[in-house]
């Protein structure tokens, strides 16, 4: 995937005194008082404005952060806690510039935040006109937010067909590089995880594995309705009975070409859905009417574990059990820690993955870890994503 790369642009020096526009992802958790809660994006976001910084430009950044109404700023709404916090990490001043549409002043080597670009009206809807003041404001358009790169906003796709250079900073330039490796030429065996509740909200994503991975490992209650599909009963687990065709189709994708679906030998069960139910291992085809799975076995875990760490590539989104409940979360314990152990190059995403590395502390083993949800989904559904599309396109001209 070609595009222009902001370090490229700094090598070849052009950025001196340059007026840089970089939007990034800064929409962080906060409590009820406004308060920053987590600041992972914040620094992640760093060295993309370091990197403008120091090359002497007129640095400008901008955000979205929760879901304002456009043309109507609340308090809540304002980037004011980011725009402090920034300043605490870069140990400088970041002023916060409201109603910044029409004009903004900045000189080289100083930086402003710009308020939250979503209260901008035509900002989601990518309206042309706005679209072309935001190129006006810089010489150099940086996307660096890949969690919005499957969103064609003004801030994401608008600026960047118009501004006279738009190049990717460094988050995404990773991502994409991440993503080429995972999917576009990957070593194999390519093993992708697909946990979740249901298997609707990832049809299309199973779909587009089962033409290119060697082993799709599913989990959760996806992994339910295969067992159906296979003709298990799964008492009353969470499954969805009217999409067993679909997963069959998918498992007879898989087996034309030579892969397979595991279909879990055996399960944890429970009675009830509590933290505190009693978790039974059982055969697979020894489930009771009355159980509900929420988790895969020892005997499973140990086969996929061995399977994951015998690939070349591994895409994980998802959970394949109850992991936020101690006794069932040793499958979903068992594929991280494999996945940490394995010599393969590895590629998760998804709120709940990224939950599960936290808890067993395997992030230095992952190869990379996405940064964006609904961009990796629509990534892993064989999508080309807005933001890497104009990037493209710029970057033939």
């Amino acid at each position: 995937m070609k595009v222009l790369r902001f370090v490229d642009v700094i090598a070849s020096g052009f950025a001196e005194n340059k007026r840089v526009f970089i939007r990034a992802d800064l929409n962080v958790p906060q409590d009820e008082h406004g308060a920053i809660t987590e600041d992972t994006r914040i620094r992640a976001s760093l060295p993309c404005i370091q990197m403008a910084l120091d090359a002497g430009a007129a640095v400008m950044v901008t955000s979205h952060l929760g879901r304002p109404t456009e043309g109507a700023f609340k308090p809540e709404d304002s980037l004011a806690p980011v725009a402090q916090r920034l300043s605490e990490l870069l140990g400088r001043d970041v002023p916060l510039v409201a109603n910044w549409v029409d004009g903004v002043t900045v000189a080289p080597g100083q930086i402003v935040m710009l308020e939250n670009c979503r209260v901008n009206v035509g900002e989601k809807k990518n309206d042309p006109a706005l679209a072309r003041k935001l190129a006006a404001l810089c010489d150099i358009f940086v996307h660096d937010a890949f969690g919005t790169a499957h969103r064609a906003e003004a801030t994401t796709y608008g600026i960047a067909q118009y501004a006279p250079i738009a190049c990717a900073g460094p988050l995404l330039a990773a991502e994409i590089d991440a993503i080429n490796q995972a999917l576009a030429s990957p070593k194999r065996p390519l093993v992708a995880i697909v946990g979740g509740s249901k298997v609707s909200s990832k049809l299309t994503i199973l779909q587009a594995l089962a033409r290119n991975v060697d082993q799709l490992i599913v989990g959760g209650g996806i992994a339910n309705t295969f067992m159906l599909a296979a003709g298990l009963n799964i008492g009353k687990s969470l499954a969805e009975p009217g999409l067993v065709d679909e997963a069959k189709a998918v498992m007879a994708a898989m087996k034309a070409r030579g892969a397979e679906v595991p279909i879990p030998t055996d399960v944890v069960t429970a009675k009830t859905f509590a933290a505190d139910a009693v978790a039974t291992i059982k055969a697979a085809t020894d489930v009771a009417d009355d159980d509900l799975i929420l988790d895969i076995g020892p005997e499973t875990a140990k086969r996929l574990a061995a399977q994951l760490k015998a690939a070349g590539t591994i895409v994980w989104n998802g959970p394949v059990g109850v992991f936020e409940f101690a006794a069932f979360e040793n499958g979903t314990k068992a594929i991280a820690h494999a996945i940490a152990e394995s010599s393969a190059f590895s590629i998760a995403g998804g709120g709940d993955t990224l939950a599960a590395i936290a808890k067993y502390g395997i992030a230095r083993q992952v190869g990379y870890i996405s940064t964006g949800g609904g961009a990796f989904l629509e990534v892993l559904e064989g999508k080309t994503l807005p933001a890497f599309e104009i990037l493209q396109k710029r970057a033939a001209e």
